[in-house]
């Protein structure tokens, strides 16, 4: 421990010299909001009528009836290319793109009218099978070695389909038959390793949504995979597991930066508190604990609203957060670390000193509160899955 003290000291010593306590600070919030502002674009694209403006609502957790949700139908909706940020996370966009074949939009054309270069990736969707325009459209994009995936958007249909008809019906062996009659499909015609994932756009806990989000992931780069990863659903408690895991590496950036730019006391340390309210809502947000996405996860689950607030311990999540609760919630961090005998700090003598001493227990705040908005959240979900 004196030595990882000893080499905090000496990194923001260095980060003080090298440009002072306001071009460190200045540094470090630019740092901070290029990760949060890392745009990721990704494009929904498939024939008219294969579901892809339901998934594009599903995709940034919108109904069809919300207000800004993209419009559906059983005729072409989608005329122009339209971005959905997500409304939660604005970086993240997801656009809903004309259908591929249609009279104004001839495949041999489509990729330049609908601004390829932008993309991060795209998802091929379609309602029954791949389709000549699904397959002529992933070969261009293979030619361009970008990364695409096919996804089936009514697999529940297929499913109900298949009950009613055959009579040694099994859900895992009509899935593995769906999926590899398409993977062979596609191979038959050029695309080299399709990625073929089975979805139901009106209940994504279902079939393959998860190993779909996995996968892009993994395969984005890793800073991408971070942005899409912290606009998620909680689908399942690994996915909680790793947005902590996400959020907690930038806390000693946010520490620092609080400390440095602090211009608000607590107790004798300085903090820069508006940091410190934005950051503990950023994490309110992205475990879904705040008032529209406990609403939403109610209405989707079919669980009373009240029901998944009465699982809520934290202060954070049970109460609108404020310069007010976030000071307190600080000085209550401070006093599990060192001792309420020793909440009157001595004296602070020089910038970095003190610059260290209030990011050590910045620090510590930050992980509890992550701690605390983290447990809420796994005791939601298991609560909206009655368990």
């Amino acid at each position: 421990m004196a030595n990882s003290s000893n080499n905090d000291i000496d990194e923001v010593k260095g980060m003080i010299e090298s440009y002072g306590p306001a071009a460190a600070a200045k540094k470090l919030r630019a740092m901070l909001e290029e990760k949060k502002n890392t745009p990721l674009n990704i494009g929904i694209t498939g024939e008219s009528g294969s579901g892809k403006s339901t998934f594009v609502n599903a995709f940034i957790g919108k109904d069809n009836r919300d207000e800004g949700a993209a419009p559906t139908g059983c005729v072409e909706t989608t005329m122009e290319v339209k971005p959905y940020p997500h409304p939660k996370f604005p970086n993240v966009k997801v656009w809903d793109l004309p259908g591929v074949g249609t009279t104004k939009f001839p495949a041999a054309q489509y990729l330049k009218h609908v601004g390829f270069e932008r993309f991060d990736f795209f998802i091929i969707i379609s309602a029954d099978r791949f389709k000549e325009n699904d397959v002529k459209l992933a070969l261009e994009i293979q030619r361009m070695e970008k990364k695409f995936y096919f996804v089936r958007s009514k697999i529940d249909d297929n499913m109900r389909a298949a009950e009613r008809s055959q009579r040694d019906f099994t859900a895992e062996k009509t899935l593995a038959e769906i999926r590899n009659n398409c993977i062979e499909g596609l191979k038959g015609q050029g695309i080299r390793s399709p990625q073929v994932f089975l979805v139901s756009s009106f209940d994504l806990k279902l079939y393959d949504f998860n190993l779909l989000n996995e996968t892009l992931q993994r395969e984005l780069p890793a800073h991408k995979g971070d942005v899409l990863l912290l606009a998620m659903a909680n689908s399942n408690l690994p996915v909680i597991k790793k947005k902590k895991a996400v959020l907690q590496s930038e806390i000693r950036n946010v520490a620092w930066l609080s400390a440095l730019a602090g211009a608000v006391p607590v107790l004798s340390l300085a903090v820069d508190l508006k940091l410190l309210v934005d950051t503990a809502n950023k994490y309110k947000v992205t475990f879904g604990l705040d008032s529209r996405s406990l609403q939403s996860l109610a209405h989707c689950a079919g669980v009373p609203l009240d029901d998944l607030r009465s699982v809520l311990k934290s202060r954070l999540a049970l109460q609108e957060l404020s310069s007010d609760l976030i000071i307190e919630m600080l000085k209550w961090s401070i006093s599990q670390k060192v001792g309420m005998e020793l909440l009157r700090y001595v004296p602070i003598i020089g910038t970095i000193t003190a610059a260290k001493q209030s990011f050590d227990s910045t620090e510590k705040a930050l992980n509890d509160f992550l701690d605390m908005l983290a447990q809420d959240a796994e005791r939601v979900f298991k609560r909206a899955l009655n368990r």
